[in-house]
């Protein structure tokens, strides 16, 4: 049976188109996040730079698309939507949930034979060290106090009772696909990986960043900033600083 067509331009977000990439950069919004998350990033890269930000359904203008609670099932979708887009030299960046997802889809660009530049893995442990975490069981209560300890949504948006009805399901349904992912046995990339976190992210210690290094066959580095698990909205200028000078050369970057 064929696998259904993925309509890309529900899945991709493109705010500044660039007509000659030197090398396009797709990027992986966290658990309950969106593709605008990105926009900072793609205004203040290279010109030559094409970023490129996923847009998961079940929010903004794909609200009433179904939630996909299950990374595999997503990270299917999402390749399908962004291959047409792998025409010329290209790296994922993705943050917490958004560096798995990242990951599951550099493993399938390359098991049909493409090639990924490097994978910034962002805000996340790697793949195989898992932790038993259960926030999409909890009540909505749960849901919210997590999103507020970890800093990352405007806390104005969650004391808003109709926000919260209408941003919820697809925040719970995140968290329930990245809580039940188990990374398969031996799933190895043959690009480069850079891991960023900050260096007092609860969700992330360095030992666990540190071990997306047993993820690749080619060259990997860490990077540690100051803050916590949202650590590169404040970092912004090093973050993208890094990221440039990796995709081009520190000649090339800002």
């Amino acid at each position: 049976m064929s696998e259904p067509m993925v309509d890309t331009d529900r899945w991709i977000r493109r705010f500044r188109p660039t007509p000659a990439p030197t090398i396009r950069l797709v990027c992986f919004p966290h658990a309950g996040g969106s593709a605008s998350f990105y926009f900072p990033m793609s205004a203040a890269l290279p010109e030559t730079v094409d970023v490129l930000a996923v847009q998961y359904p079940g929010r903004q203008d794909r609200r009433t698309d179904p939630c996909v609670e299950d990374i595999g099932t997503l990270a299917e979708r999402i390749y399908r939507a962004v291959r047409p887009w792998t025409d010329v030299p290209t790296a994922f960046f993705g943050h917490s949930m958004g560096a798995i997802l990242a990951f599951e889809v550099a493993h399938r660009l390359e098991r049909d034979g493409g090639v990924l530049d490097r994978l910034f893995a962002s805000g996340r442990r790697a793949p195989s060290r898992h932790r038993d975490e259960r926030v999409h069981l909890g009540d909505d209560e749960t849901v919210v106090n997590e999103l507020r300890r970890l800093d990352g949504t405007d806390t104005a948006l969650l004391d808003d009772e109709e926000v919260r009805r209408m941003i919820l399901p697809a925040i719970r349904g995140d968290y329930k696909a990245i809580e039940t992912y188990r990374c398969p046995p031996g799933r190895i990339l043959r690009s480069p990986i850079t891991a960023l976190v900050g260096d007092d992210d609860e969700k992330t210690t360095l030992d666990e960043a540190h071990d997306w290094a047993r993820h690749t066959t080619a060259a990997f580095d860490l990077c540690v900033f100051p803050g916590g698990h949202f650590y590169l909205i404040e970092q912004r200028e090093a973050v993208l600083d890094r990221i440039a000078r990796q995709l081009l050369g520190p000649t090339c970057a800002r």
